[in-house]
């Protein structure tokens, strides 16, 4: 037998709550902001003095502790509407003030004015976080995360692929800033339903890196700072594009991001952009982002030079340059131009993303020089 019942309450707007309490003994609230306020507040001590003692769990149940007396269902709402208004009005006004806004996925939704617990559910969101200057309110962070220094000492939540949402939740955020291509959309979702606001940004290129830049400054009031950045970055990428203009050779370059199979970076990729950019030829050009090769096609393309970058960390780099210099009729080993290259600066969509492209630069025109100030 299940009782239900709805009520309507004045938070920001009127909103339904449906509180559910069945024969297992728990209760449910329907409403992301109910939510929001029981998984935040439930813990409150005032909580523990009454009855009506329960806690969250993470399918956004609320779950009435063992041996509770459920009061008349009346008498219970009242109870718990009580203390909800109790504890709304114990939080500071500027805790509670929201704003609407929306994400790069076309998805409108509600932001603390001022966040205060931030969770980055990628690596490049936690070093943007702090390129802001704002590491002081990132809580959380995902596997891998490793830049700045600082962001290792942080509590880490799973992958960007796999997080935890069980994690996410101890963590307490108010705001998670999410990526399109890497986090699972259920996860997005889930976070959303539970009452907790998740911004998702879609760096594909340097344009959208720059601008979610902007806005994640925008969001953390870190405006000024954001806008120091993009600035800086904007005139180093139009230095690099002057510089190319000038160039009357183009060597033919083959990017290999993969150790086994050999993978490299094709058209709608940050590295072909890159790539392009720094006054080369991509020959993994095409309609794959990240297609695959054979050793044998790579020998076939013949590359002026070979690039080396990957996620495998160790001495697998070393290695895979070794092998491919036992073949002295490629052209790249002729000429002594394959390199090994750092690849968190050069695929991590943040600022230092202009460090890698400024690397790529010099590395394929050794003549290219740095703007003054960026050395």
């Amino acid at each position: 037998m299940a009782y239900v019942f709805n009520s309507k309450f004045l938070i920001d707007d009127t909103v339904r709550m449906v509180h559910e309490i069945d024969r297992g003994g728990f209760a449910i609230i329907r409403c992301s902001v109910f939510k929001r306020l029981v998984a935040m507040y439930l813990g409150h001590p005032l909580f523990r003095l009454t009855r009506f003692s329960c806690y969250a769990d993470l399918s956004g149940k609320v779950r009435v502790k063992p041996g509770t007396r459920v009061l008349d269902m009346s008498k219970t709402l009242l109870i718990f509407t009580g203390y909800v208004w109790l504890l709304l009005s114990m939080i500071p006004a500027a805790a509670i003030a929201q704003r609407t806004v929306t994400d790069q996925m076309g998805r409108h939704i509600t932001i603390p004015d001022d966040p205060k617990r931030v969770v980055a559910l990628a690596p490049s969101l936690s070093e943007i976080v702090c390129a802001l200057g704002k590491q002081a309110i990132l809580k959380g962070v995902t596997q891998y995360s490793d830049y700045p220094a600082y962001v290792k000492t942080l509590p880490q939540v799973g992958s960007y692929i796999r997080p935890d949402l069980e994690r996410i939740l101890r963590l307490k955020p108010d705001l998670c800033l999410s990526v399109k291509d890497g986090n699972p959309k259920e996860t997005i979702q889930r976070l959303s339903d539970m009452g907790i606001a998740v911004y998702v940004l879609d760096p594909h290129d340097l344009s959208s890196v720059i601008r979610a830049i902007d806005e994640v400054g925008g969001l953390l009031h870190a405006k000024a700072r954001a806008r120091k950045l993009t600035d800086d970055m904007k005139t180093r990428i139009n230095h690099v594009r002057a510089f190319n203009r000038t160039l009357k050779h183009r060597p033919r370059v083959f990017f290999q991001i993969g150790v086994s199979p050999i993978v490299s970076a094709g058209k709608g990729s940050f590295l072909h952009e890159l790539i392009e950019l720094s006054g080369a030829v991509n020959l993994a050009d095409g309609a794959v982002a990240y297609p695959r090769f054979s050793r044998e096609q790579v020998l076939n393309l013949n590359p002026d030079i070979l690039i080396i970058t990957s996620m495998t960390r160790g001495l697998v780099f070393e290695d895979v340059k070794r092998e491919w210099e036992s073949w002295p009729d490629l052209s790249a080993v002729k000429k002594k131009r394959v390199y090994v290259l750092d690849s968190d600066i050069l695929d991590r969509p943040t600022p230092r993303m202009v460090d890698g492209l400024e690397m790529l630069v010099k590395v394929i025109h050794p003549g290219f020089v740095l703007l003054k100030g960026c050395e």
